[in-house]
């Protein structure tokens, strides 16, 4: 033991005294490298034998060593520098034995210290093994956690492709599955309950999913075909029997055949489904109803017209009821005893009101109600009634063809013609018939007008199925209405004014047709306008124009020429006036006639009373232009005769004249008129007269005294004008 414990006296005395070397030679390299940084000055570059010499480098050298601060404390004390050299060495030899010593004398602490690092070397070595230890364990879990984190994504994968498996293969199920309600219902509930319209809808869905997954050749398919298959034909077979209970119910007689539309209306997917399942039912379905409504409308229609005409004016226009044909030329019809119905056939009057828009579409007439009532209607009442009937009946027709068979465009207005064609057939043959024997030419033109607005309603509701009928009626009925209207235009051409019995100054008869007829085609012809229409009434006018210039020159006189020609113009320009626009080229025409007929015929009553006066001014106004006035200085007593005729008959000359005015007019507001203006003419003319006689020619003239101050006159004249 004691041998053990010297031993490890001895090794660790070694080992303090090699570690004490180590010190001491670590003292020393630290007491040399001290050494060195202390500042030292460089005297072997002060060689003053060396050829290269330079003062100015001395002198820095020296200049930078004298300010280093031990130069300067050694040159203060007159230290002698090698001396203080050595010094220095010396005192750094002491140091350095003294350190030594410290060192020895310290041994024991410092072998104390060697021990202590190397237990703390042993200490860091192990945890160094178990660092290493945990880095590899890290390396271990690292490496397992990214194998979890593959699987974790492997496994989310299939999760996910599971979960877009199962919801296909759900919905595939779903759609298979054929549940127990939709097979009781199908079977057992009636058509028209909510709950078989709905289970068909998925039955319609469930035919189609299997025709889908026919094509792709699902064997799964194959398990429902034939539930689906049975199911499908009673559907069917219920649909079948339903619509056509309905389509038969149309054939009841009395039967508002709205009333099953509607209901057809409200199970509409009933025939979308049999056009997607069964074709065949479907078109026996749709040929059905197209050949039973072709039926009844035809039916109907055939019915209503016939009974429609039995209401009908018996008196009608023919062919010899013309403008221009005299009212002595026909006996029986249109004699005497029926001369107002003649005159209704060129006359307006309330017939116009078929256009306005309450009666237009109003509602239709009931046949055997206006027989009842011993009632009567002209044509176009008749025409207005059968033709909104057609356009209301059409319009739902087209809708629900539309609707319920699912047509649109050429499909729809194909089927619309093989339900509505045989009727509207019906409708142009009967109305040919009737109309090229028709005379009556303001009901053809009112005819024409209502199919206009019936047109333009049938485009506003946006149904084009009416619109090659509108356009066939109006082929019919314009050309007839043209061709009574030329043969009018003719009628008034190849009148002889000599066989229209006794000449009259009143308002001719043919005259007022025409104004009445003028009048009620314009103001008809107001809201679709007609070009052709309007030529043709400008050749009408034309004629009349002619006729009533040959009816006047059968007058033996100018003034009962100039009476017949305004009589008649006033009467057709206040015809006119009613019904027509003011600015109208008819109206302008006959007031512009009428204007200068009347001037003509206000000189023509002035002349008699006062065709001296009248003549002696427009002389002598002739010759005041020239400057020749002088040439009457010589005719002072014509002069007093003038003056004194005039001032001593005037008054009953206008009075006379007055009378005679309103007797020659029927219109009294025209015959005043024309008196106003005679009375007017009269007091210029005077006027006139007073302003010759003041000429420098006849100032002289003592007579003059005798002229009636014109004030006077006026004041006088206003008191004859008639008041009416």
């Amino acid at each position: 033991m004691a041998e053990a414990v010297e031993t490890n006296s001895g090794s660790d005395v070694n080992t303090a005294v090699s570690l004490t070397a180590n010190v001491m030679g670590y003292l020393q390299d630290e007491i040399k490298s001290e050494y060195e940084t202390l500042p030292t000055i460089n005297l072997g570059e002060l060689d003053l034998t060396t050829d290269e010499f330079i003062l100015d480098e001395v002198d820095i050298h020296i200049q930078a060593n004298l300010e280093d601060d031990l130069v300067k404390e050694a040159l203060k004390t007159g230290v002698d520098l090698r001396q203080y050299s050595k010094q220095v060495e010396t005192e750094l030899q002491r140091i350095e034995q003294a350190s030594i010593k410290d060192y020895i004398k310290e041994s024991q602490n410092i072998a104390s210290l060697h021990n202590q690092i190397t237990a703390c070397d042993s200490i860091l070595e192990r945890m160094e093994e178990m660092l290493s230890g945990f880095q590899s364990d890290l390396s271990s879990i690292s490496s397992e956690i990214q194998t979890l984190q593959q699987q974790s994504v492997s496994m989310n994968v299939r999760l996910k492709n599971r979960q877009a498996v199962r919801s296909h293969l759900s919905q595939l199920v779903d759609e298979l599955v054929v549940p127990s309600t939709m097979i009781s219902v199908i079977l057992d509930s009636p058509v028209t309950e909510q709950e078989f319209l709905e289970q068909l809808h998925e039955l319609n869905n469930k035919i189609n999913f299997a025709k889908e997954l026919s094509f792709r050749e699902t064997l799964a398919c194959s398990d429902i075909q034939d539930i689906v298959d049975r199911l499908k034909i009673k559907a069917v077979t219920k649909i079948r029997e339903f619509i056509l209970q309905k389509i038969y119910s149309f054939r009841k007689p009395m039967t508002n055949y709205q009333i099953p539309q509607n209901t057809l209306l409200k199970y509409r997917f009933f025939y979308q489904f049999l056009l997607a399942n069964e074709r065949q039912v479907a078109k026996e379905i749709r040929d059905e109803y197209v050949g039973t409504m072709s039926r009844i409308y035809y039916s109907y229609f055939k019915s209503y017209s016939g009974r429609l005409m039995k209401v009908q004016y018996e008196e009608v226009a023919d062919k010899d009821d013309l403008m221009g044909v005299e009212d002595t030329a026909k006996k029986g019809f249109f004699s005497k005893p029926s001369l107002k119905s003649r005159n209704t056939i060129f006359t307006l009057g309330q017939r116009g009101a078929i256009l306005s828009p309450t009666e237009l579409e109003g509602p239709i007439l009931i046949p055997h109600t206006a027989q009842r009532g011993d009632c009567r209607y002209p044509y176009e009442t008749l025409f207005r009634s059968q033709h909104y009937a057609l356009l209301d009946n059409g319009c739902r027709e087209f809708l629900f063809l539309s609707d319920f068979f699912m047509v649109a465009g050429n499909s729809a207005l194909d089927l619309f013609n093989c339900i509505m064609g045989k009727t509207l057939s019906m409708f142009l043959k009967s109305m040919s018939t009737y109309v090229s024997d028709c005379y009556d030419s303001i009901a053809i033109f009112l005819c024409i007008h209502i199919i206009l607005r019936f047109k333009a309603i049938t485009a506003k509701r946006n149904i084009p199925a009416m619109d090659k009928y509108w356009e066939a009626v109006l082929e019919l009925l314009w050309p007839r209405f043209e061709m009574i209207l030329e043969m009018n235009i003719q009628s008034i051409r190849d009148t002889d004014p000599q066989k229209l019995g006794v000449l009259d100054t009143r308002p001719h008869y043919i005259t007022r047709r025409y104004a009445e007829f003028s009048s009620a085609i314009v103001s008809i012809n107001q809201t679709f306008p007609n070009e052709r229409t309007n030529a043709l009434l400008g050749q009408l006018q034309v004629e009349v124009e002619n006729f009533v210039l040959k009816m006047a020159a059968e007058f033996p006189s100018r003034r009962d020429q100039l009476i017949f020609l305004i009589n008649n113009y006033d009467m057709m320009l206040s015809v006119l006036m009613e019904r027509a626009a003011d600015d109208s080229k008819e109206v302008e025409g006959f007031q512009q006639l009428l204007l200068a007929r009347t001037q003509e015929f206000i000189e023509e009553i002035l002349s008699p009373p006062f065709g001296g006066m009248i003549a002696f001014v427009k002389e002598s106004e002739a010759l005041m232009e020239k400057g020749q006035l002088d040439r009457l200085k010589n005719d002072e007593a014509r002069i007093t005769q003038l003056i004194r005729g005039f001032s001593s008959t005037w008054k009953q000359s206008v009075e006379a004249l007055s009378q005679d005015v309103m007797r020659s007019f029927t219109n009294f507001k025209n015959g005043t008129s024309i008196i106003q203006g005679a009375l007017t003419q009269l007091i210029q003319y005077y006027h006139g007269f007073h302003k010759v006689l003041s000429q420098p020619t006849f100032r002289s003239l003592a007579v003059r005294s005798e002229l009636i101050n014109l004030h006077h006159l006026m004041v006088e004249v206003k008191k004859h004008k008639p008041n009416f």
